[in-house]
């Protein structure tokens, strides 16, 4: 089953911040709380544009690291 609990909660702020930065980037407006009125597809552009970002630095911190 699905969870939405935050594993390390100090890290909260900064995945809130993260996920306002990926929402920009691909052009949806999120307020702060309650977000239910977005559609499917703008709630996954931002989820997919967070999985690219982090895959991106995954792949930098593999490549620097060698």
């Amino acid at each position: 089953m699905a969870s939405n609990k935050t594993l390390v909660p100090e890290a909260k702020a900064a995945l809130e911040q993260f996920k306002m930065e990926a929402a920009s980037e691909v052009g949806v407006s999120l307020k702060s709380g309650y977000n239910g009125d977005l559609t499917a597809k703008q709630a996954g552009s931002i989820g997919g544009q967070m999985v690219k970002k982090m895959i991106e630095k995954y792949e930098n911190d593999i490549k620097s690291s060698k």
